[in-house]
């Protein structure tokens, strides 16, 4: 009996040195990134970077999968639905997981209970920009328009329930209940495009695409949702300057895994994170695209910032009335 319950002492003993020795080797082959848009979009080309940084990191290739659809959600489902052990992980945007679970009759997910936040990698804040031949150049002057002509105006988004979407919901509301119609496209490029072209007069999304359109003149970035002004265009004004405050929304990349992940794993995998999100080169590269890099994101902080961002979207979702079957 004795030896018996030795020889159980040894095997358990045995079984959590093994254990022990395969975390340490985490990761000992590749990892997946889901990124839930199409290849060329913000998120993919963030996503593409940072895979290969963690991937230097971690000593393992990370390599990026696109399952694009329905605001990122079809990417959350498969990372949601996969096993826990780190080798499957999320780059995920607001539009995933603060407004589409929040406007999906059937989400397929739990924004804040199926996943296990690992870290934050970069954040960038939504704009809004007109063509040239906008009658309204300045944000004063095209707030008076639009409440002078409720619903003659209409503005484009890369689609119906992004962060984009609601970030112009969010600034109209804020400026008094302003009116305009909701054009969704399938993706920020085409929308980006329509403007340009003059097809619509006006689009939302980040820096990123509008940018160098604002630059040569083909586009006029009207104002920037966010506390104050942007180094990436100093010449565009902050809604608060011109009596429109609280009209702030960012878009944001975050890393999760699905829930149940170990948090010898977690921890792993969010050191990575913060290493390679604090590489020189990796934030040089972020700031060439109009986004800001965000240092020092623990698990328990990353958790921290998506629930305040889904609490911050949810009277906003309501008061818009849009549903998805």
């Amino acid at each position: 009996m004795r030896r018996r319950g030795l020889m159980a002492n040894v095997l358990a003993l045995a079984g959590a040195a093994s254990g022990a020795r395969a975390q340490e080797r985490f990761p000992d082959r590749p990892l997946r990134l889901v990124v839930g848009f199409a290849p060329g979009g913000p998120t993919d080309i963030v996503g593409r970077r940072f895979a290969e940084k963690l991937g230097a990191v971690l000593g393992q290739p990370v390599v990026v999968e696109n399952r694009s659809g329905a605001s990122g959600s079809v990417g959350a489902i498969e990372v949601a639905r996969s096993r826990p052990d780190g080798y499957t992980l999320l780059l995920t945007t607001p539009s995933a997981h603060a407004i589409f679970p929040q406007i999906a009759v059937r989400p397929g997910y739990d924004a804040l209970g199926d996943f296990s936040p690992i870290g934050l990698v970069t954040i960038a804040p939504v704009v809004f920009a007109a063509h040239p031949s906008f009658p309204a150049r300045s944000l004063p002057e095209m707030m008076d328009l639009v409440r002078a002509r409720p619903g003659a105006f209409s503005f484009g988004s890369g689609g119906a329930g992004t962060i984009t979407h609601f970030g112009m919901e969010l600034f109209m509301r804020q400026a008094g209940g302003l009116q305009l119609v909701h054009v969704p496209y399938r993706g920020a490029g085409p929308a980006v495009q329509d403007c340009v072209a003059g097809h619509i007069p006006l689009v939302v999304d980040t820096f990123a695409p509008m940018i160098e359109h604002h630059r040569a003149g083909r586009l006029r970035i009207l104002a920037v949702l966010a506390e104050q002004r942007s180094t990436v265009a100093p010449d565009v004004p902050a809604p608060a300057e011109h009596g429109v405050p609280g009209a702030v929304a960012n878009t944001y990349n975050a890393l999760l895994g699905p829930a149940g992940m170990m948090e010898a794993t977690v921890a792993a995998l969010s050191l990575a994170t913060r290493q390679a999100t604090e590489n020189d080169e990796f934030r040089a590269f972020l700031r060439a695209i109009s986004a800001e890099p965000v240092s020092g994101m623990t698990p328990e902080r990353t958790a921290t910032y998506i629930r305040s961002e889904y609490a911050k979207w949810t009277p906003i979702v309501q008061a818009s009335g849009l549903r998805i079957e």
